[in-house]
Parts: structure tokens; sequence; C-alpha cells
């Protein structure tokens, strides 16, 4: 007896030990192909661990989209990780998350040894990278205001968010900034109805969603504190990529204004290399917050690729992970909802705020810069090319106006 009960416990777990390489196979095929931003990344998943894979149904698929949605971090990455966590538990998650983001990571973090090993910051091919970074969030703002700023009151707190964030550059000034138009939005929307959500079907246990949750606020507190009683450059490292990752609504192109703020202003990475990196993102598939591996690599070599890594990824594994089982009642909420409509305004804000500075201050120089962005622009918005196209464009257009 005792004998077929550890063959069963055996057969269990090869089970679970083959559904995490699925998990991984497939979501590094994902990793490898998934270009365009975060919208793609959501159609891609669709088609692949939706249609293909059947690994959960339509509905449960839109619910989990919505929760990802709704918290910080980066969105694409979080569906991915959600979707690995239903297929394979919190070992696919992190399956899920390696995949997708490795090939990413590889990439920027080769071109962060490139970028340190020889002296190409003054080459054409650069300065066009930083025009591209100038179009992609560009077009990201036009998006990303008609769907979360359409109307009087929300458009007002985009403009009202982008002009205080603009004349108030502090550590917690996008904190205060977001905080305060959730509770705009809480005032604004208390009175509207709130849509009826589906049911997600999840099978992490409670006490485990309340370990991640309990871990993710530690850390958020714990960090700051521990850096300011130690000189230790990794711990501050850590905590400022941990912070970003904790506290970007929106995810994407949203991240930029965060981690400007909390690395170069720490002089960890000069302004020049921040914005080439941004741009040389555009290029690779994945999720844009692999930036974050770059921006690792050049202040602090592979251990500080590894550090900035893992701190700005970890809190979108432990919210995930902590508010899956309970999102379905979060969501029927009409407060929840009106805070979120408050924030998402908010974060178009920060995002015009950031297209102007570091962005436009820094690419734009000449008239010939602003008809380079605005061809790139037209390549993105009107004629819809994809963003590896427009890296290539924007990186030959970049060499040419240096010889104008």
């Amino acid at each position: 007896m005792e004998t077929i009960r550890e063959t069963v416990k055996q057969d269990k777990k090869i089970g679970r030990f083959t559904a995490v390489i699925e998990v991984f196979g497939a979501s590094a095929k994902l990793g490898l192909t998934s270009f365009g931003g975060p919208v793609a990344h959501l159609g891609y998943f669709h088609n692949e661990y939706i249609r293909r894979r059947k690994w959960m149904d339509e509905r449960s698929y839109a619910e989990l989209v919505a929760l990802c949605q709704f918290l910080p971090g980066p969105a694409s990455s979080q569906v991915g990780i959600g979707a690995g966590i239903v297929r394979a538990g919190w070992l696919g998650g992190l399956a899920a998350w390696l995949g997708f983001t490795l090939p990413s990571i590889l990439a920027l973090v080769a071109f962060a040894f490139l970028i340190k090993s020889y002296d190409i910051g003054l080459m054409g091919w650069i300065h066009g990278l930083k025009i591209v970074a100038v179009a992609v969030v560009a077009h990201a703002v036009l998006g990303m205001g008609q769907k979360l700023a359409p109307d009087r009151d929300r458009a007002t707190i985009a403009v009202m968010a982008a002009s205080i964030i603009l004349f108030w550059q502090t550590a917690y000034s996008q904190i205060i900034i977001i905080a305060a138009a959730g509770l705009i939005g809480l005032w604004l929307y208390r009175k509207k109805a709130a849509e009826a959500a589906p049911v997600l079907n999840i099978t992490i246990s409670r006490s485990f969603a309340v370990a991640c949750l309990v871990l993710f606020f530690m850390l958020l507190i714990a960090l700051p504190l521990l850096r300011q009683a130690s000189d230790l450059e990794w711990l501050a490292m850590f905590d400022s990529f941990y912070r970003t990752g904790s506290l970007v609504f929106g995810g994407g192109h949203v991240v930029l204004p965060l981690l400007e703020h909390e690395i170069v202003s720490a002089g960890w990475v000069s302004k020049e290399d921040f914005l080439t990196g941004y741009g040389a993102a555009q290029a690779v598939p994945g999720p844009l917050f692999t930036f974050a591996s770059y921006l690792g690599t050049v202040a602090g070599g592979l251990p500080g690729a590894i550090i900035a890594t893992t701190a700005i990824f970890l809190p979108a594994y432990l919210l995930v992970a902590g508010a899956l089982p309970f999102w379905s009642v979060m969501r029927n909420s009409p407060k929840i909802q009106g805070m979120l409509v408050g924030i998402n305004a908010a974060v178009v804000g920060i995002l015009l705020a950031a297209l102007y500075d570091p962005l436009w201050t820094t690419a734009i120089m000449e008239p010939g810069d602003f008809a380079l962005a605005a061809i790139l622009f037209v390549m993105l918005a009107i004629w819809k090319l994809p963003s590896w196209l427009i890296v290539i464009t924007g990186s030959a257009g970049g060499i040419m106006l240096g010889f104008l």
C-alpha cells in the first residue's frame, strides 16, 4: 500500500513538472515572437493559451486581463503569469514569466554591454533611437488618452497631473498624484453602477495569496528603511526598481518617468544612455519592463542586470498571485471601479509629462529631428507598421541627419 501511495505521489510530481515545462516552452515561443507592445501581447496570449492550448475559457481569460489592467505593473507579463499559475500552479507562473521575458532580457543586456564597451553615444543611429522613443511614447499618449481620458472630467485630471508633475518632481510626487486621482475618481463616479464581472476560476489557495500580498507590502515598506540604514548600492538599486514595479499603473511606457526619476537622478545611468536604451527596447519582443535589465547592466554589469530585473518584476508576480482569488469580489465594487477611472486618467497625464521631459527636451534639437519624429509617428499611428521597422527606420534616419 505504501509503495502504491509513493507511486501516485511521484506520478503527480511528474505531471506538475511536465506542466511547468509546457508553460515555459509555450511562453518562450511567445517571448521570441511577441512584438507590438502590451495590447499585441494579449492577442498573442489569447491565441496560444486560450484558442490553441485551452488552458482556460474565454470568460476566465477576460477576467484575468481585467485584473491585470487594475493592478500596478506590466499588464501583459501579469496576464502571462496568471495563465501560467492557472495551468501549473505557482511554479507555472514563474515559468511563464521567465520564458516570456528571457529573450528580451538577453538582447538588452547584450546591447548594454555594447554601450559600455564602445564610445557610441554620439553615433547617428543612437540619436535616431532617441527620436524613436519620442514617436513611440507620443503614439502611446494618443492611444491611452482616447481610451482612458476621453471626456471632460478625465481629460482635466490628465492635464492637471501632467502640469503638476512637470513643476513638482520629487520622489513622492507621482505616488501622491496617483492617490489623489484615485480619490477624485471615487468622488466623481461614486454613484455609477458597477458592471457585473464574470467569475474567474482560480486554484490558488487564499493562504498562499495572502502570503504573497503580505510579502509585497513588507518589501515595499522595509526596503526604503533598509536603504536609509545601509550604504549598500545593490540594496539601493533593488529598492528603486522594486518601488518602480510596485507603483507603475498602466504598465508599458508609463514606466519611463518613474525609472528616469529613480535611476538617472541617482546617477547610476546618464540621461543619454537611458534614452538610448529605451529606444533599443522598442526593437525587441516581450515586455517593455525588461528595459530595467539594460539599465541594471549599464549601472552594475551582470549583477546589476539580475538585481534590476528581479526587483522590477517581483511585485508583478506577488500582486497577481495575491489578488487572483479575491478579484471577482473586488471588481464588483463601484468604489474600486471609480478609483480606477481616476487613476487611469492620471496615468495618461504622467506619460504626457514624460513625453516632454526627458524625451522631447533631449531628442528633438533641430527641425530635422522633429521631421523624423513626425514620420515615425505616422508610420506607427496611421500606417500601423511593426515596432521593429520603426526602430530600423529611426536608426537609419538618425544616421542620415548626421550628414545634413
